[in-house]
């Protein structure tokens, strides 16, 4: 992938006379009808109003009768924790997306080029071929939590290796970072392949499914274990994005203009890594939401970070839930893996994104 960067005008003179407030009101619209819709359609269907209900009575601890306990276990117990850890993971892999697009100053960047997806790959096939004895010595708790726990680790410590190579005097070299997490993503997934090949066939499928992404067994203690690290990453995107903005016109107008260039790198690749990472660990890998989605946010907000990213963060959630399900609808009973139905709408749209860019820029 090239790292030449695309030309920007400045985000404000962009971003004058677009709707942008109009285009947050209808993100936010769009993922609150994808929540309801993740919490009322399935293979169980149940009505939104209906599902409106069930909340309010278990928000107001109402032991309302007509709510049926079926009903009550489906929405509350089944449905919500993979609602909320989809939202997280859509709102997390967006944000990031965002944030990679506004470091490499370029709009084919998104949050693999940091080599996160890649490491955290092979702990956790590591951890399916090898890993379940040392799950024993973790605390009782946190023994079903070992794969993620592994897939987290993985990706983190994979790109704190590549900023520490991207790292020279002091200053981080992005097209360093770019190519650095290019060869040690290759090189996690060639010995991905070598762990693939020494697992047994029922590891190779647990390992396959988790790969393509799904939110299938997701639980409250996913949720909560990838929460802290999304949340910091959304929390961190409000102090990155006036840098971002002015980083968009080059390192030395940012410089002048008063940030902290080298700082800002280092946060936002920490900041992505450890989102990302979360993500990955507990939803598996999902392609395209960090590459399309800011891209779609940034035709109707423009391309101001301090609207992109909140922009993107409502989107990414849209998105993803929407995503999941057609995943849970299109061979129901059974369930596509969310990845596969993420790279049907996102590779497409990668492909016009690289017409786009030749034509823009031959």
């Amino acid at each position: 992938m090239s790292v030449e960067h695309v030309t920007m005008a400045a985000p404000a003179e962009i971003a004058s006379g677009r709707p942008v407030r109009a285009g947050l009101i209808l993100f936010a619209l769009l993922a609150g009808v994808a929540l309801i819709g993740a919490l009322a359609i399935g293979p169980f269907t149940i009505a939104p109003g209906r599902v409106l209900t069930i909340l309010w009575a278990a928000l107001t601890g109402d032991a309302t009768p007509t709510i049926a306990l079926r009903e009550r276990i489906v929405v509350i117990d089944v449905r919500f924790p993979r609602a909320v850890l989809g939202a997280l993971t859509g709102a997390g892999t967006a944000v990031a997306g965002a944030v990679m697009q506004g470091v490499f100053r370029n709009p084919l960047a998104d949050p693999g080029l940091v080599g996160v997806a890649p490491g955290a790959a092979l702990a956790a096939v590591a951890f399916v071929v090898f890993g379940a004895p040392l799950a024993m010595l973790l605390p009782v708790p946190l023994q079903a939590l070992g794969l993620p726990l592994a897939a987290f680790a993985g990706g983190l410590g994979t790109t704190l290796v590549i900023a520490r190579l991207a790292a020279k005097d002091g200053r981080t070299q992005v097209a360093t970072l770019l190519f650095a997490g290019l060869a040690l993503g290759a090189l996690a997934s060639a010995g991905t392949g070598v762990m693939v090949f020494l697992a047994s066939e029922q590891q190779t499928r647990e390992f396959l499914f988790w790969t393509l992404g799904s939110l299938g067994g997701a639980t409250w203690q996913k949720a909560a274990l990838a929460a802290p690290f999304v949340l910091g990453l959304l929390a961190a995107s409000v102090f990155l994005a006036r840098g971002l903005d002015a980083l968009a016109l080059g390192e030395a107008e940012a410089f002048h203009a008063g940030v902290s260039v080298e700082r800002l790198k280092r946060g936002a690749v920490i900041a992505v890594a450890a989102g990302v990472g979360a993500s990955v660990a507990a939803a598996g890998v999902v392609g395209f939401i960090g590459l399309v989605v800011p891209h779609l946010a940034r035709l109707v907000v423009g391309p101001s970070h301090r609207v992109l990213l909140p922009a993107s963060a409502l989107l990414g959630v849209a998105v993803l839930l929407g995503a999941d399900i057609l995943a849970r609808m299109i061979a129901a009973p059974a369930e596509l893996p969310l990845g596969v139905v993420t790279a049907l709408v996102g590779a497409p749209f990668f492909l016009w994104l690289l017409l786009r860019r030749r034509a823009f820029v031959g």
